[in-house]
């Protein structure tokens, strides 16, 4: 009897890991292959959250589309700072072009009801991500701002052109921290609806 019910549960536990396995492996090959690239010569960074991203694509495709038609078609280099609107709350650009920010004067951050996704259209900046599960709120969710702040480590990057930084609601990241020898940044921030 004992050792039918641990075949049982050794059979369960195969099927769950293959089961995952199979999701992770078409979840890469969506990825790589997938239909959102549509010509787009920029890549996400090497941590994002690639499922996340998958279910996201899926659930708001429209939404998807706008941003990254926005980020293949335009001119990234010239395009003048300022908000733009693609699809009301729903998809909106913010472009700036200025100083970062020293470490210390920098924050931890998320939103709920939108995705980040930055790209560094000239110079460097260093980004930190973080899961919010890792982190500690030092500044509870405003929902007027969509922002919470945090205390945390982190794995931090040097994003530069051809990069594309996609953070999540579940991920809180320190952006706009000055790299070395790069005193203007041209940044262009997409925030993409989160579809829950």
């Amino acid at each position: 009897m004992k050792r039918t019910f641990f075949n049982i549960v050794l059979v369960a536990v195969c099927v769950t890991v293959l089961a995952g396995c199979s999701a992770s492996r078409q979840t890469s090959h969506w990825f790589k292959k997938g239909p959102w690239y549509n010509g787009l010569n920029l890549v996400p960074y090497s941590g994002m959250d690639r499922k996340e991203f998958e279910d996201q694509y899926r659930k708001n495709k429209h939404g998807w589309d706008l941003a990254l038609k926005y980020l293949k078609e335009t001119d990234l280099d010239k395009v003048a700072p300022g908000k733009y609107v693609l699809d009301g709350d729903n998809v909106y650009v913010s472009v700036t072009e200025g100083p970062d920010k020293e470490f210390d004067k920098t924050n931890w951050e998320s939103h709920r009801r939108v995705i980040d996704v930055q790209y560094i259209a000239k110079g460097k900046e260093r980004m930190g991500v973080v899961p919010v599960s890792a982190a500690t709120v030092t500044r509870p969710y405003d929902e007027k701002r969509d922002v919470a702040n945090y205390s945390a480590g982190g794995k931090f990057y040097t994003a530069e052109p051809g990069t594309l930084y996609i953070f999540f609601p579940n991920d809180a990241h320190r952006p706009s921290i000055r790299v070395e020898g790069h005193d203007i940044v041209k940044k262009v921030v997409v925030k993409v609806r989160y579809a829950g």
